[in-house]
């Protein structure tokens, strides 16, 4: 089975690979025996292991060419991303978005009907569904979709135009949505709270115990994104994804520290401060995220794959702190 990954050098682009080339002698018995790899990237890269055939094909937009990585490919699990940034610096971030995720994801997918691809899986984000959730309503894959920033919203219009490409083309659609992604090489603000933590400074987040957040491990996403490649009971439909287990703030910093072998310094500070200092600092969506709750159900994904997510967050956090302390001790 041919599979065609785009951001083959990425985040998830580069662990789907590694699974796709693992031995699946322990998966056998729900996903094909090997595959076929093809990594699409911006530019050749020496990251990826010499049997991965790559096909560069430059920025991801309505004009890219993905005529040679397409050819005699049964599937496309598309990575590839304008990513969400906490302090983004383009002049209109939607119009920078919607190039990508929008019109760079449906030029791909018609390129991908056309050329016969019988199934596509787009990763798309949580934030389709909104940015908060209250206690005891998680996200669920069929509520309607509540965007609320750039990003969010260029990940709904993709979703909406694959939807109906899916239904013009009769090529199998299905969509991922992860919430945060954590792992071996993560970046952005998990890395910089792993180096916090590692770092024992003292953190004024010990209050912050009754809120709930979903996160996936990396492998987990990888898991679910190998087997969304092939199940049958996959074809377009819409999972939500996480390692089913919900932390509070403090949880994840005492576990994470846990993972690190360094204890996190906690310091009791109110909710109510940090959330007033966030906004004198016009920092509330940060505060959100430190404080509010973004849980996420995925009885609907156990229930139609069967799936499991294979790791605990334990063991997910470990594998992020490994890949964390090696970096830093190089």
């Amino acid at each position: 089975m041919r599979v065609l990954v785009t951001g083959g050098t990425g985040f998830v682009g580069s662990a789907l690979i590694q699974q796709l080339m693992a031995d699946a002698s322990t998966q056998a018995s729900r996903t094909v025996a090997s595959f076929d790899i093809v990594a699409g990237v911006r530019q050749p890269s020496q990251r990826l292991p010499e049997a991965i055939k790559q096909c560069t094909v430059g920025d991801l937009s309505s004009d890219t060419d993905w005529s040679e990585a397409l050819r005699d490919t049964d599937a496309v699990v598309h990575c590839a991303a304008r990513v969400h940034v906490m302090q983004d610096t383009a002049e209109d971030p939607l119009s920078a978005f919607r190039v990508v995720n929008v019109e760079g994801t449906l030029n791909l997918a018609r390129q991908a009907a056309a050329a016969g691809v019988r199934r596509f899986v787009f990763v798309s984000s949580i934030k389709v569904n909104g940015e908060v959730t209250a206690a005891g309503q998680p996200f669920r894959a069929n509520d309607s979709p509540a965007p609320q920033d750039a990003y969010g919203i260029s990940k709904h219009e993709a979703e909406v135009s694959l939807r109906q490409l899916a239904m013009d083309s009769g090529m199998e659609v299905v969509i991922v949505r992860p919430p945060l992604v954590y792992g071996r090489g993560v970046g952005a603000n998990f890395r910089a709270m792993m180096g916090a933590v590692a770092r024992r400074l003292p953190l004024p987040l010990a209050r912050i115990k009754h809120n709930r957040r979903s996160m996936v491990a990396l492998g987990n996403l990888v898991d679910l994104l190998v087997i969304c490649i092939s199940h049958p009971a996959a074809a377009n439909r819409t999972f939500l994804v996480s390692d089913g287990e919900d932390l509070s703030t403090s949880q994840l910093l005492q576990r994470l520290g846990q993972a690190l072998g360094r204890p996190a310094r906690l310091v009791p500070v109110p909710v109510r401060w940090l959330e007033f200092g966030a906004a004198l600092l016009g920092r509330r969506s940060v505060a959100q995220r430190l404080c509010g709750s973004l849980q996420v159900d995925i009885s609907d994904t156990r229930q139609q794959l069967g799936w499991v997510p294979p790791l605990s967050v334990d063991e997910g956090l470990k594998r992020a702190a490994e890949g964390y302390l090696n970096e830093a001790s190089v």
